[in-house]
């Protein structure tokens, strides 16, 4: 039954890091990135005090049961409370403790240094926080200090909050998710003692991307734009169609010198596809790197996995007329 390369590896990370009740969350095990033959289809997560353990395919009970005291030793040593199975290839399926303690509380929360993100674990197939975008949080607060931040398709603002905590003056939030952006707003409020995010003025604007852009343009222009869609979500932004229809937009929102992170996460999208829609739409836009991918998200096909562009505007904004 193949389980040791899961342990192996959950066990070699967690040693690392050291884990106690402040540690970072972490990916323990990546199959998706198919560089383990047989289990392409397994994740598991680190979100102090539980392991979550996402499913793309059914393993089988009598799988998941010989996980779970493969995991034993690890649970016993990094005093954790809980493991969670979430079954993503079963629809709008919840979350299932396969094992919990008396004591676990029902809150929990995704870490990073100092900062802390409500997740959601088990009540929907994202927890909220991604953390194979972590190249892009490390970018970002990197260069943040005192500039105005848009962050197109801010999901639940984890963006928003490094940067705020780096010094970002001023951070806008774009997104039509409503409930999104009240976990946004959360998140902030649960680092309000974080230096910086207090004094970081912050909007939410709940808004159509696509069809919102004076709305969008009225705060600006901004130093930095972060552009982070969903690959594909029906009816609101399918990336092969609809991001060209952004990338356009950026002389109309960005200053001169602007910096802005591209993501693609859609594996039949190659590198080759941003390259030649900001040559198409916004030429004035210089590519400057590809951000490195996360080491604890291995994957055979750089092509395949997430793609975090660095580029800079060198053009002069755009004015519209209103």
């Amino acid at each position: 039954m193949l389980i040791s390369p899961i342990i192996s590896r959950a066990e070699a990370v967690m040693a690392q890091q050291n884990l106690d009740e402040n540690s970072d969350s972490r990916r323990l095990f990546h199959g998706r990135g198919r560089c383990y033959p047989g289990l392409e289809a397994v994740v598991l997560d680190y979100y102090q005090p539980v392991l979550l353990l996402s499913l793309f395919a059914d393993m089988g009970d009598v799988w998941e049961q010989a996980l779970l005291q493969a995991l034993r030793p690890l649970l016993v040593k990094y005093q954790l409370q809980g493991v969670m199975v979430a079954r993503r290839y079963q629809r709008d399926a919840a979350g299932e403790w396969l094992w919990r303690s008396e004591s676990l509380a029902d809150v929990f929360f995704a870490r990073r240094g100092s900062l802390k993100f409500t997740i959601k674990l088990g009540e929907r197939q994202n927890t909220g926080y991604f953390l194979d975008m972590e190249p892009g949080r490390q970018w970002l607060e990197g260069i943040t200090r005192g500039r105005k931040v848009l962050n197109l398709f801010s999901y639940t603002c984890a963006f928003t909050v490094v940067a705020a905590a780096a010094g970002a003056s001023e951070v806008v939030n774009v997104d039509m998710a409503r409930g999104a952006l009240k976990q946004g707003q959360l998140n902030q409020q649960l680092n309000a003692d974080v230096d910086g995010v207090a004094r970081c003025k912050m909007r939410f604007l709940a808004e159509n991307i696509l069809k919102s852009w004076s709305r969008i343009r009225r705060p600006g222009p901004y130093d930095i734009i972060i552009i982070d869609p969903p690959s594909f979500q029906k009816g609101s932004f399918v990336a092969r169609d609809d991001y060209k229809k952004v990338l356009r937009r950026i002389p109309q929102l960005a200053n001169p010198g602007a910096d802005i992170l591209i993501c693609l996460n859609a594996p039949e999208l190659g590198e080759d596809f941003i390259r030649g829609a900001i040559n198409e739409v916004c030429p004035a836009c210089e590519f400057q790197q590809r951000l490195s991918p996360s080491e604890d998200f291995p994957d055979i096909s750089p092509e395949q996995q997430l793609k975090l562009f660095h580029y800079r505007f060198e053009g002069e904004t755009e004015q519209v007329q209103r």
